[in-house]
C-alpha cells in the first residue's frame, strides 16, 4: 500500500515498446471523503480509491476493535445484484460452492475461479428472499454479491462473459458499504437499527433507517463479531455520524483492517491469493462444497480435485516471527540448503499478540518440521509454523 498523497493530475509513462504513454487516471473518492478527512483521517490511494488508513494510529484502532468496535469505510468494494431465470445454475458454473442449498438471507464465501482453476477473486454471495432493498429482480432466483474493490471491474466483465445473456447483472454503483466490526459492535448498531442483534453469523436481512433500506449482514473480515452494512450513497454520512456518536464506536483505517484481518489468518487478494493459486493451495477447501466436489463442474475442477486428492506442491501457512523485527511480503522461505522454496504473502507485528506474524506459501513438506527459515534484506529469520488463525475468531452464530 502506497503512502503518498494522490496526484491532483492524472500520472504518465511510457510504454515499454516506445509508443504512447499510458493514461493512469488519479484515485476516485468515496462516498464519505469529506467524512473521513473531518475526522482527522490520513487519507492515501488504495485499489483505485482515495481511502482513510488510520486516525488515530494503526495499533490503537487495532486494539480499539478487538476490544469495542471499529466502523471501516468498504465502499470501495464491488457490489453486484446477479438475477434471471436459474440464475443458481448459472453462477455454480463459474464458483465451486453449492448455492442450491443456500437459503434466502443466507450468504456464503466462495471463490471466482479461471479455467486453470486459479483464484481471479474471493468474494461473498447471498441468496435474495422476497424482502431485499435492491430494487426488483426477474423470478425468485436473486443473489447479492460482494468482490473485491481492486478487482470489480474485472469480476463484472468476468462474469458478463461467461453469465447467459437472460442473466441480468447490475452494478449497485449508488450505494456505500460500511463494516462495524468488534465485540461491542452489536451494541452499538441495535440501537440504531432494533433486531440487528437476531442475526446470526453469515445471515442478512433487511431494516429501515430513517427512511432508507438497509441491508444488513453478520459478518466481516476481522475474525471478530459484527456487521456490513449496504446503504444507498446519500444516507452514508448521516448513518456515518449516528453510528460514530455510539460510545463504543470509533472509526478505523486500512492499517488496522490489514492487521486485524492477518490476526484473524484471512487472507487477502493480491497478495496471499491470486490467479496463480489454487483454493487448495490456499487452504480454501471449505469453499469447496461437498456436492461440488462430487459432481465437478466448475472451472478448474479437474485440476482442483486431483490436487485436493494428491496435496498440493505448495501451501498458505501460519507463522510467529522469532524476536521482534515483522518480516515482510516477499521475503523469501529458504532450505536447510539456502534454496529459495517459497515467499511470505502477508507480514506484520500482531498487537493482540505482541508478536510478529506472517503468512507464506511453502512446500507442506517443510511446513511439516515445525520452523522455516525465512530471508528479507539479506537477513536471515527463523520462524515457528502455527494454526490459523493467530487470534481466535469471535463469530456468533
Amino acid at each position: 500500500m502506497s503512502d503518498t498523497a494522490p496526484n491532483s493530475e492524472p500520472a504518465h509513462e511510457l510504454r515499454a515498446d516506445g509508443s504512447d504513454p499510458v493514461e493512469e487516471l488519479p484515485p476516485q473518492t468515496l462516498p464519505l471523503d469529506a467524512w473521513h478527512r473531518a475526522k482527522g483521517g490520513r487519507m492515501v490511494p488504495f485499489a483505485g480509491y482515495t481511502m482513510p488508513v488510520q486516525y488515530e494510529g494503526i495499533m490503537a484502532e487495532h486494539l480499539w476493535t478487538r476490544d469495542s468496535a471499529g466502523l471501516f469505510d468498504v465502499s470501495h468494494m464491488g457490489q453486484l445484484l446477479i438475477h434471471g431465470p436459474d440464475a443458481t445454475a448459472a453462477l455454480e458454473s463459474l464458483l465451486p460452492g453449492d448455492l442450491k442449498i443456500l437459503k434466502p438471507a443466507k450468504m456464503r464465501y466462495s471463490l471466482l475461479l479461471d479455467e486453470q482453476g486459479g483464484i481471479l477473486d474471493d468474494l461473498m454471495v447471498t441468496r435474495l428472499g422476497s424482502e431485499q432493498p435492491f430494487g426488483e429482480v426477474e423470478g425468485d432466483d436473486a443473489f447479492y454479491m460482494v468482490v473485491n474493490g481492486a478487482t470489480k471491474y474485472d469480476d463484472i466483465g468476468h462474469l458478463r462473459e461467461h453469465l447467459a445473456d437472460e442473466i441480468t447483472l447490475n452494478h449497485l454503483d449508488d450505494r456505500a458499504l460500511l463494516a462495524l466490526q468488534g465485540p461491542k459492535a452489536v451494541d452499538a448498531l441495535d440501537r440504531i437499527l432494533p433486531g440487528v442483534a437476531a442475526l446470526t453469523f453469515m445471515t442478512a436481512g433487511t431494516f429501515d433507517w430513517n427512511g432508507h433500506a438497509l441491508w444488513v449482514s453478520r459478518s466481516g473480515y476481522t475474525g471478530e463479531d459484527g456487521y456490513e452494512i449496504s446503504l444507498p450513497e446519500d444516507a452514508a454520512t448521516a448513518f456515518a455520524d449516528a453510528i460514530s456518536a455510539e460510545p463504543e464506536v470509533k472509526p478505523i483505517g486500512l492499517g488496522a483492517r490489514d492487521s486485524l484481518r492477518l490476526e484473524a489468518g484471512l487472507p487477502l487478494y493480491g497478495h496471499d491469493l491470486g490467479p496463480d493459486t489454487t483454493p487448495v493451495a490456499a487452504d480454501l477447501g471449505f469453499a469447496l462444497s461437498k456436492r461440488r466436489r462430487e459432481e465437478g463442474g466448475f472451472p478448474g475442477a479437474e485440476r482442483i480435485l486431483a490436487e485436493r486428492a494428491a496435496g498440493p506442491e505448495t501451501k498458505r501457512i501460519g507463522l510467529i516471527i522469532e524476536g521482534r523485527q515483522p518480516v515482510r511480503e516477499g521475503a523469501e522461505v529458504i532450505d536447510a540448503d539456502d534454496k529459495v522454496v517459497g515467499r511470505v504473502t502477508s507480514g506484520g507485528f500482531a498487537p493482540s499478540i505482541s508478536a510478529p506474524i506472517a503468512m507464506a506459501y511453502c512446500p507442506p513438506a517443510l511446513a511439516e518440521a515445525g520452523t522455516v527459515l525465512l530471508r528479507q534484506r539479506g537477513k536471515v529469520h527463523a520462524a515457528r509454523v502455527v494454526p490459523m488463525p493467530f487470534v481466535p475468531h469471535r463469530y456468533v452464530r
